[in-house]
């Protein structure tokens, strides 16, 4: 049971009552049941008598009188009283909270798991790196929070499909095959001069170049460019791609749709998305104002086909269609977004890098225009990695020339390090990775902290194998233990916490939030590493009591259960959970 869900059902059903009583429906609205902040004003609170106040006719305090007294009549209410303005708080009785463990035992790593989501499905689109060389640190974090986001939504009960966009068309892989030809070139020994000041540099097209020079042989020295810079650039965007599949598979990363940008333009995606606009009168020609501050690289102080994106809420209408009669990428991207929602998906996410908040509000205008309003859509903005080395910033990768490359991070510290300290912050705000702390063991290393606990716990139950031979203490025994044996406060709190799992899963997901779950697992991990200390300094209170099994296996349910939700949790993160601290 989700404790949360239950007690805003029962607020709810109290609301709609009281409606009835007055002649009255009451509407539709978002009102909390959540822990409250203070612990001194109960277990749970809620502010539904200050959201349906106003809509009843009634003072938000006399909505809460009237709110206490039906909920008063059900017996899992200890405690209820009115506080401050409106605000309904209550302590239920322990049991309450006491079975929740057996669920968890019962439930394993899905506790959690929701039908919140009701199988809507949902487009998360993430990474989408253009097919230029290996990935840098920065993909890594849209990685991480986009596959991380993928799998929250999933435990909550959406359909998610995780795809990446792959822009194999246009300058950057022209650009591309040209650095690989000159590669190839070097390969060959065929001494074609300094690179061109506008190639891609680094040690990992050398290494593509002498791939395309053992697989064509010299076939393409000496060839005019209209006859070496396809297959040259084919070979490019196969090679990279291959490269970055590398990469975000050391990085624990999977994608089920690869869409390639060339495919769509080639299927007249583009010309349908456009010849609809017109149609619709939402294409007119015109001549943009410069772009304030960082250059816009669609703009041209000449007459270009503009999408009419004020209408929809953008601050300036965007080109389509450049003066030369060639595509914006804006068009192709409008395309793609058509393309999504076509396929089924009216909800669709983008996790984008810092350099595309820009880009966000045309985007926004486009899929209201191109879905008519139906879809639902929404960008994450992944921020800068700072990535330093014991207080000091890393130098600039060999191999990639001009950055740190992800799979020198992840080979550095591991996979799990990496993603786990990439969801220690908000998506948009800026992340300080240092190389060095993320692998020291301490408590102030949040991937440890969390880590520790699970490992802990695994002690925990490996001692009592060893102290009771003979004794069951599989998650069904333990899920028959006499719970009502937990009446320590610190026993409490924790059970709580791991009781509002579920709400924590939900409303992560309904906020697109993944880092909420590292905020959820450090708070439970500091909850049961205080338990443990505990029993450090008394005896009577370490999970494994010598001389009184059944104490022991009812603190051993709660040390299951919180290795259960911890590993939970991990399992969203994309993190191995840890029996042993080496």
């Amino acid at each position: 049971m989700n404790v949360y869900g239950n007690m805003r059902t029962l607020f709810r059903g109290a609301v709609d009552d009281i409606a009835a009583e007055r002649g009255m429906t009451a509407p539709d609205a978002d009102f909390s049941v959540e822990p409250p902040r203070d612990a001194r004003h109960g277990e749970v609170s809620s502010n539904a008598a200050l959201v349906f106040a106003s809509t009843l006719g009634m003072k938000p305090r006399d909505l809460a009188d009237r709110l206490v007294a039906r909920l008063e009549e059900k017996q899992e209410m200890l405690e209820i009283s009115v506080a401050g303005p409106g605000f309904v708080n209550l302590v239920l009785e322990r049991d309450i909270w006491r079975e929740r463990l057996r669920e968890i035992l019962a439930a394993g790593i899905s506790w959690g798991d929701s039908d919140f989501g009701a199988g809507r499905r949902v487009n998360v689109e993430y990474v989408s790196v253009n097919p230029t060389g290996p990935m840098h640190v920065g993909h890594g974090r849209g990685a991480v929070v986009g596959d991380a986001l993928a799998a929250l939504l999933a435990k909550a009960g959406f359909a998610v499909t995780r795809e990446y966009y792959v822009n194999d068309a246009g300058v950057q892989v022209d650009l591309l095959a040209r650095s690989l030809y000159h590669r190839y070139r070097e390969a060959a020994g065929d001494a074609p001069g300094a690179m061109g000041e506008d190639f891609y540099p680094g040690d990992y097209l050398a290494e593509t170049g002498e791939a395309l020079l053992a697989e064509d042989g010299t076939r393409w020295l000496g060839a005019a460019e209209e006859h070496w810079l396809p297959p040259v650039r084919d070979f490019a965007i196969e090679a990279m791609m291959a490269l970055i599949r590398d990469d975000l598979a050391a990085l624990g990363v999977e994608h089920d749709v690869f869409a390639s940008e060339r495919e769509l333009a080639a299927s007249g995606a583009v010309e349908r998305t456009l010849l609809e606009l017109e149609g619709r009168g939402l294409l007119h020609v015109g001549v943009l104002e410069p772009p304030k501050g960082k250059a816009d690289e669609d703009w041209e102080a000449r007459p270009q086909t503009l999408f009419r994106s004020t209408a929809f809420g953008d601050d300036s209408d965007r080109a389509i269609r450049k003066s030369d009669g060639s595509w914006t990428y804006f068009a192709t991207d409008m395309a793609y977004h058509r393309d999504k929602f076509e396929r089924g998906f009216p909800v669709l996410i983008d996790v984008w890098g810092a350099d595309h908040k820009g880009y966000v509000k045309r985007m926004e205008a486009a899929v209201e225009a191109l879905s008519a309003g139906e879809a639902r859509f929404s960008v994450l903005i992944c921020n800068l990695v700072n990535l330093s080395e014991a207080g000091r910033p890393v130098k600039m990768s060999k191999r990639a020339g001009t950055y740190v490359t992800l799979r020198e991070v992840v080979d550095r510290v591991g996979k799990d390090v990496v993603r786990f300290i990439m969801l220690t912050r908000g998506n948009e705000a800026p992340l300080d990775f240092d190389l060095a702390r993320a692998v020291e063991q301490s408590r102030d290393n949040p991937v440890f902290y969390v880590q520790y606990a699970h490992a802990r716990a695994c002690s925990a139950l490996r001692n009592a194998a060893e102290a009771f031979p003979g004794e069951d203490f599989s998650d069904d025994a333990l899920g028959r233990a006499t719970l009502d044996l937990l009446e320590g406060e610190e026993e409490l709190a924790l059970i709580r916490k791991l009781a509002g799992w579920p709400r924590i899963v939900e409303a992560a997901a309904e906020a697109a939030e993944p880092h909420r779950i590292a905020y959820a697992l450090s708070d439970i991990a500091a909850a049961f590493h205080g338990l443990w200390n505990l029993g450090n300094v008394d005896d009577s209170r370490r999970f494994v009591v010598a001389g009184d099994p059944a104490l022991s296996r009812a603190r051993l349910a709660l040390v299951r259960a919180t290795a259960l939700v911890v590993a939970s949790g991990l399992d969203i993160m994309g993190v191995a959970p840890v029996e042993e601290m080496r």
